[in-house]
């Protein structure tokens, strides 16, 4: 009676597992034969939707970027890890002079290549020696100027006698024999200046022949001493 009941409940956990489903193997993707099938088949998807290509990208990137520090690595030297990789390199600008940098001047050239530079620019290097000033000038134009300079009246302005008949009209014919009144009045000083008026140059007896004016002198001298 005992061994026809183990029978029995040997028979029913037999029955009971049978009718149990079959548990899926986790390693296999929905609709393929492996987990690593599936991932092909995703990455070719998305490879022909154009996505991949930037996927793949920006895995690769950061890689690369992230970098795990050595055991034994400070922070002080971290962080001046970080600065050199972000800080630009600095480059000497093309016509910036460098001579005042003794490490580049080191590096571009020798103490002979110095001392050869520096007999090169004593050879260009001149001394101009002081000169005696030019005397002044002596002249009719010299007299000119003093006879402005000493004469106080305007053209037109009488401060000599002048009482001969005709003495506007032999001023005329007299007058048209010089090329200037600069000319003429350079001829009327050496014939003795207003005071004799030997030419017949001055006859309103101003001091000044043929109408010769002094004002462009006197200004030039205010002028010079302002």
């Amino acid at each position: 009676m005992i061994g026809r009941a183990s029978f029995l409940l040997v028979s029913f956990v037999a029955l009971t597992a049978c009718d149990q489903p079959a548990v899926p193997d986790s390693g296999a993707g929905v609709g393929f034969g492996s987990y690593n099938a599936y991932q092909a088949q995703r990455e070719q998807e998305l490879i022909s939707g154009g996505q991949g290509a930037s996927v793949t990208s920006s895995l690769d990137a950061q890689a690369v970027s992230v970098q795990t520090p050595s055991a034994g690595t400070s922070t002080d030297q971290l962080i001046a890890d970080a600065e050199a990789a972000i800080a630009p390199s600095v480059e000497n600008s093309v016509g910036i002079s460098s001579e005042n940098d003794f490490d580049a001047v080191s590096d571009e050239r020798s103490i002979e290549q110095d001392a050869a530079r520096v007999a090169a620019n004593r050879s260009q290097y001149q001394v101009v020696e002081p000169t005696a000033v030019p005397a002044r000038p002596s002249g009719a134009t010299t007299t000119l100027v003093a006879f402005a300079l000493s004469s106080q009246n305007n053209v037109g302005q009488a401060i000599y006698k002048r009482l001969i008949p005709g003495a506007v009209t032999r001023q005329a014919r007299n007058c048209a024999k010089y090329p200037s009144p600069d000319l003429a009045q350079e001829a009327f000083l050496a014939a003795g200046g207003p005071e004799r008026n030997g030419k017949g140059l001055d006859a309103d007896g101003d001091g000044f022949a043929c109408r010769w004016d002094p004002a462009p002198f006197r200004l030039a001298a205010t002028a010079r001493n302002n």
